[in-house]
């Protein structure tokens, strides 16, 4: 086409993408609107080419947070689905999950159990220091840096194995929601309803007073 018979159209709207004023600059686009909507119109008025303004910054921005949000979104179908597949392989039945769950907090069991006979050793041992300790104060001695280091040892250990114990229980407590929740999903895969929760006992009327 002969520059002649090209005109290019530019939008100088608010907005380079919107409605705004339009500025006829013949067949070459100026410096200052190259980065406008540009129209390329032929002799009959007819558009041949279109080219959309280029991105502000901020435009940049919500594309790209676009597109990791939808990156992100893919990729946790992704793992759903991964889930999903391994949930299937691992179990056949409902009860294979109810058994696999008393296993796993049985251990836990277990290790409460174990950190809860070191809690009594620790805090026997801990009393007996306290002991010797009150009875060199009561009897005005001076109470050795050995004893008064084990004090400090023994209550710093029975801290950390109460500790332990709490965590433990609240393991327990997280193990049996993923349990439950595990279990949800296996049944929603196996196109089974859950069991309904049993219906509140009826509470007998009382007899009416004559």
């Amino acid at each position: 086409m002969a520059a002649a018979n090209r005109l290019i159209v530019i939008n100088d709207g608010p907005d380079a993408n919107k409605a705004g004023k339009t500025v006829g600059c013949g067949d070459k686009v100026p410096p200052e609107y190259q980065d406008n909507a540009q129209q390329e119109l032929n002799k009959r008025g007819m558009t041949v080419k279109q080219t959309d303004a280029a991105l502000t910054a901020e435009q940049r921005q919500a594309q790209a947070a676009e597109a990791e949000q939808k990156k992100a979104e893919a990729a946790k179908r992704t793992e759903e689905k991964r889930r999903d597949r391994a949930l299937l392989d691992s179990f056949t039945t409902e009860k294979e999950i109810d058994l696999k769950r008393s296993r796993d907090i049985q251990q836990i069991e277990v290790n409460i159990s174990a950190q809860q006979t070191n809690l009594k050793n620790t805090s026997d041992r801990l009393n007996e220091i306290k002991t010797k300790i009150d009875q060199l104060t009561r009897l005005k001695k001076p109470v050795p840096d050995q004893l008064n280091d084990d004090q400090a040892r023994f209550e710093t250990e029975k801290t950390r194995i109460q500790a332990q114990i709490l965590q433990k229980r609240k393991e327990i407590v997280e193990r049996n929601q993923e349990y439950d929740d595990m279990k949800k999903r296996f049944l929603e895969l196996k196109g089974v309803a859950p069991a309904a929760a049993p219906a509140p006992a009826a509470v007998a009327a009382s007899p009416a007073k004559k």
